[in-house]
C-alpha cells in the first residue's frame, strides 16, 4: 500500500513535469514566432556590393533593353536592329524639340504623366542601387535612358507656367497600326498652364527632374543645375495653380485619369528636399500640405497615379538617416509609421497582410496591367529592407508581431521570381528572359517586320496575324496574369500582353535591388 502511494506520487510529479515542459515549449514557440528572429540584435550592415545573383543580373540586363525599344527621336548608338529614327518633328508646330522621350506602351503616344513617373523611378533606382547596377554593367544604360526622358521634359517646359504634357492624338494614334518610323499622321500637342492647370503632371515632372538632378550631380553639374531649376519652377507652378489635369483637359482621363494631385505635390516636395536640403520643402511635407494630403495611417498601392506609398518610404529615409532635428519630427514619424503599415500589408505572415493575392502569392490589384502593383510594391519593400539594414534597425512591428529586413526581402524575391517564371503558367512575363515568354506582345513595332511598307490602316493585318511577333520586344514587362493566374498570349489581348515604360522602370528598380546586397547611402547629396 505504501509502495503504491509512492509510485503514484512519482507518476504525478512526472506528469506535472511533462505538462510544464509542454507549456514552456509552447511559450517558447509562441515568442519565437512573435519576435520572428534568430538573434537579439540587428543584422550586420552590408558593405560594398557582394556576390552577384546571376538570375537577377541576367534579368536586369534584359529589362533595360525595353527602354531603348521605346525611345523616340534620332537614336544614338542604337542597338535595336528593328528600330530607327522616328517622330523627329514632334513639337515643331510650337518651335519646340519634343522628338525625344519614350513611347508609352504598345502605341506611339507620349503621355507626360506616366513618362515623368518612369523617370522618377529610374532616378530613385539609380540613387539607391547605382553601385549594384554598375557591378553588372547596367548603370550607364539606365542613366542614358533616364536622360533621354529628362531631355524631353526640359524641352516640354518652355516657360515657368507652361508644360506640354502630351504629344499625339490617342484617337488618331490608336486608329493606326504601324511602325513608329513610318508615322505620317499629325501629332498635336497638349499643354497645362495657369488657365488649364495640371498639378499632378507638373508635380510629377518636378519630382522626375529633381531626382534626376541628383543622379547627374557629380558627372554633369551644369545639366544637374538645369534639371533642378526646372524642377523648382514646375513645383511652384503645380502648387500655386492647383487643379487636376483630368478636370482641365477631360479627354486625358480616357487613358491616364488622375484621382488627385495631393500625393504628387508631397512626392515632388520630398524629392526637392532630398535634392536641395532646403528646409522649406521639409516644412511643406510636414506642414499643412502634409495634413491635407498625407493620409497617414492608411496604406495605399504605389502606382503611376498614387505616389503616397513612395512618398512615405522616401521620407522614411530622412527618419532613418537624417539629422536629429529632422529625424525626430513627429510628422515625419507619421510618414514612417504609414510606410511600415504598407510593409506590414505586403508581408504574407503579417496579421495585417493584404488578402489581394493570387493563390500562389502574387499581389493582385487590377486585371489591367496586373503586374504593376506587385512589382512596384516589391521595389518599395526591398528599399525599406535596405534602409533597415543600413540603419541597424532590427525589426518592424505589425500589430505586435515582429519582422526583420530579411522578411521584406523575401517578399520582394517572391514577386520577382513569380514574374520570372515561378508561376502556374511556368512563363516569364519579362519578354526575352527564360525559355518561355509571351510571343504575341501587343506592341506595334515588335509586331511588324522592319522592312514592311504597310501604311496606317494596312498595318492592322499584323495586329490580327496568327504568327508570333517577328521582332522580340526584349525586356518588356507585359500586363500579366488574371486573378486565377491564367494568361492568354494574344496580340489583341492588350489587357494582359501590352507592356509599358513605367512597368520597365519598376522592374529595373526591383531587379537592381536584388542583384546583390550593399548598404544604401545615408544622403543623396
Amino acid at each position: 500500500m505504501g509502495e503504491k502511494n509512492k509510485s503514484r506520487g512519482w507518476c504525478g510529479w512526472f506528469l506535472a513535469f511533462i505538462v510544464l515542459a509542454a507549456v514552456a515549449f509552447a511559450l517558447f514557440f509562441t515568442l519565437r514566432q512573435k519576435f520572428h528572429k534568430s538573434d537579439s540584435g540587428a543584422a550586420p550592415i552590408p558593405g560594398p556590393p557582394g556576390a552577384i545573383t546571376k538570375k537577377y543580373a541576367d534579368a536586369l540586363k534584359i529589362a533595360t533593353q525595353f527602354l531603348d525599344i521605346q525611345k523616340s527621336g534620332k537614336l544614338v548608338n542604337n542597338q535595336i536592329s528593328w528600330r530607327g529614327d522616328s517622330a523627329l518633328k514632334d513639337g515643331n508646330q510650337e518651335n519646340l524639340d519634343l522628338s525625344k522621350g519614350m513611347y508609352d506602351a504598345g502605341d506611339h503616344m507620349k503621355f507626360g504623366f506616366p513618362m515623368a513617373f518612369t523617370a522618377t523611378l529610374l532616378s530613385w533606382a539609380i540613387l539607391e542601387y547605382g553601385d549594384q547596377m554598375k557591378a553588372v554593367d547596367q548603370l550607364t544604360p539606365v542613366q542614358d535612358s533616364l536622360k533621354w526622358i529628362t531631355d524631353y521634359l526640359i524641352n516640354s517646359h518652355p516657360t515657368d507656367n507652361v508644360l506640354y504634357i502630351q504629344v499625339g492624338s490617342p484617337e488618331a494614334d490608336h486608329s493606326c497600326w504601324e511602325r513608329p518610323e513610318a508615322m505620317t499622321e499629325e501629332r498635336p500637342l497638349t499643354q497645362v498652364n495657369t488657365s488649364s492647370p495640371g498639378s499632378e503632371v507638373a508635380a510629377e515632372s518636378a519630382a522626375a527632374l529633381a531626382s534626376a538632378s541628383l543622379v547627374f550631380r557629380t558627372t554633369n553639374s551644369a545639366y544637374s543645375g538645369s534639371l533642378l531649376k526646372h524642377a523648382k519652377q514646375l513645383f511652384t507652378f503645380a502648387d500655386k495653380y492647383r487643379g487636376s489635369y483630368s478636370v482641365s483637359i477631360p479627354e486625358v482621363a480616357t487613358y491616364y485619369n488622375s484621382t488627385g494631385y495631393g500625393d504628387e505635390l508631397l512626392w515632388a516636395a520630398s524629392w526637392l528636399y532630398h535634392a536641395t536640403g532646403e528646409k522649406s520643402y521639409f516644412d511643406y511635407v510636414t506642414g499643412k500640405s502634409g495634413d491635407d494630403f498625407g493620409n497617414w495611417g492608411s496604406p495605399t498601392w504605389f502606382s503611376w497615379d498614387n505616389k503616397l506609398a513612395g512618398t512615405q518610404v522616401l521620407l522614411s529615409r530622412a527618419s532613418f538617416f537624417g539629422a536629429k532635428d529632422v529625424s525626430n519630427s513627429n510628422v515625419l514619424q507619421k510618414y514612417r509609421e504609414t510606410a511600415e503599415a504598407v510593409m506590414c500589408g505586403l508581408l504574407p505572415k503579417s496579421p495585417t497582410a493584404t488578402s489581394s493575392r493570387t493563390k500562389n502569392g502574387l499581389v493582385w490589384i487590377s486585371q489591367w496591367n496586373s503586374l504593376q502593383h506587385p512589382v512596384a510594391s516589391a521595389f518599395l519593400a526591398v528599399i525599406y529592407s535596405d534602409y533597415m539594414l543600413s540603419s541597424r534597425t532590427a525589426r518592424i512591428s505589425c500589430n505586435g508581431n515582429s519582422f526583420r529586413p530579411s522578411d521584406l526581402r523575401k517578399f520582394a524575391i517572391s514577386q520577382a521570381d513569380y514574374v520570372l517564371g515561378d508561376n502556374p503558367m511556368k512563363m516569364s512575363y519579362l519578354v526575352g528572359y527564360g525559355d518561355k515568354y509571351p510571343q504575341y506582345v501587343h506592341h506595334r513595332g515588335a509586331s511588324i517586320p522592319a522592312d514592311d511598307q504597310s501604311d496606317c490602316k494596312e498595318g492592322f493585318k499584323w495586329l490580327d496575324s496568327k504568327e508570333p511577333n517577328p521582332n522580340v520586344a526584349t525586356g518588356a514587362l507585359v500586363g500579366g496574369p488574371f486573378l486565377n493566374e491564367s494568361f492568354v498570349d494574344s496580340r489583341n489581348n492588350s489587357m494582359q500582353t501590352e507592356p509599358s515604360t513605367y512597368n520597365s522602370a519598376v522592374i529595373v528598380g526591383l531587379l537592381s535591388g536584388l542583384v546583390t546586397t550593399s548598404s544604401v547611402v545615408q544622403s543623396f547629396l
